[in-house]
């Protein structure tokens, strides 16, 4: 199956892929340019907004702003029409040691917004990391649900919402696991090993879960991107032309479009051109709209 390209985008890190379907449009970031981009299907146009620090995760609000995890919190950001984002502080994250900033996020099939901290220094790996659970009626201050993580990635959601995935891509960890998730107070429980990815290509990065129930994640480092059986069984793997698929995401007109981010690493790039692109595969199934911010 060919990846076809669709935005030469070389992002240093292209991430949170969501596709917007009352505008027919996906929506990205580039974690480290503080970026927000978005890609429309119907004329291919791509336009992007700045926001004021490192920008990691994004969930539609619904009304055309976004809920969004950066470096110190969670923020209401909004694109205005000069090119840069209107951000506001819905909460602030108490991270127990300096640079650090939030990393994978997205809604449960609620509207929740659940999300994943980090330490920047990643050679450290320090199991610094947390993950979060944001809701409007949220009470200050935001307490992690999870800890003792070193770079918490791979959200997902079952179709029918009663189980979480979470995966820690550090190379010293690779693993995911599945929670039995209640969908009534939004807490995951009976934590268990899904997938050791260790015996697979490639670092666990972000994910997509299917309308089928299968959940695909990105294989950084092997230009692969996953498909895993409910039962946590590889059943195919499709290949990129880059490196470092990042975080994948259903979209198009009918949901059967799988779009990839991908990272632009440093040094020499000569046999992958299109890293820190965005690609397109159709891998013959479909996906689920992202449930907005709020429900």
């Amino acid at each position: 199956m060919q990846a076809e390209l669709i935005l030469d985008a070389r992002n240093a890190t292209g991430e949170s892929p969501v596709w917007h379907v009352q505008e027919q449009a996906l929506y990205w970031v580039d974690i480290p340019a503080g970026r927000l981009h978005r890609w429309r299907i119907s004329d291919g146009r791509a336009d992007t907004w700045t926001a004021p620090n490192m920008l990691a995760c994004i969930a539609s609000q619904g009304d055309g702003s976004w809920l969004a995890g950066m470096e110190d919190g969670l923020y209401r950001i909004h694109p205005n029409d000069d090119g840069t984002l209107a951000s506001d502080c819905l909460t602030r994250v108490a991270h127990p040691q300096a640079n650090m900033r939030f990393n994978d996020g997205r809604c449960d099939r609620q509207g929740r917004f659940w999300a994943g901290t980090m330490a920047m220094d990643m050679a450290a790996a320090s199991a610094v990391g947390s993950l979060y659970r944001y809701t409007e009626d949220q009470p200050e201050p935001l307490r992690p649900a999870l800890c003792d993580m070193l770079v918490p990635n791979g959200l997902g959601f079952s179709p029918d919402g009663r189980v979480m995935y979470l995966s820690d891509s550090h190379p010293s960890v690779q693993r995911i696991w599945a929670f039995d998730y209640d969908i009534d107070s939004g807490t995951p429980h009976n934590r268990r090993l899904f997938v050791d990815m260790n015996h697979y290509p490639g670092r666990p990065d972000g994910a997509a879960v299917d309308a089928d129930g299968c959940y695909w994640i990105c294989g950084n480092d092997a230009g692969l991107i996953h498909r895993f059986t409910p039962g946590g069984k590889l059943d195919r793997s499709l290949s990129v032309p880059v490196k470092k698929p990042a975080m994948c995401a259903f979209g198009g007109r009918d949901l059967s479009t799988l779009f990839v981010t991908s990272i632009r690493p440093g040094g020499d790039i000569s046999d992958q051109p299109l890293a820190g692109g965005v690609f397109a595969l159709r891998p013959g199934v479909g996906g689920m709209a992202e449930p907005h911010f709020g429900g």
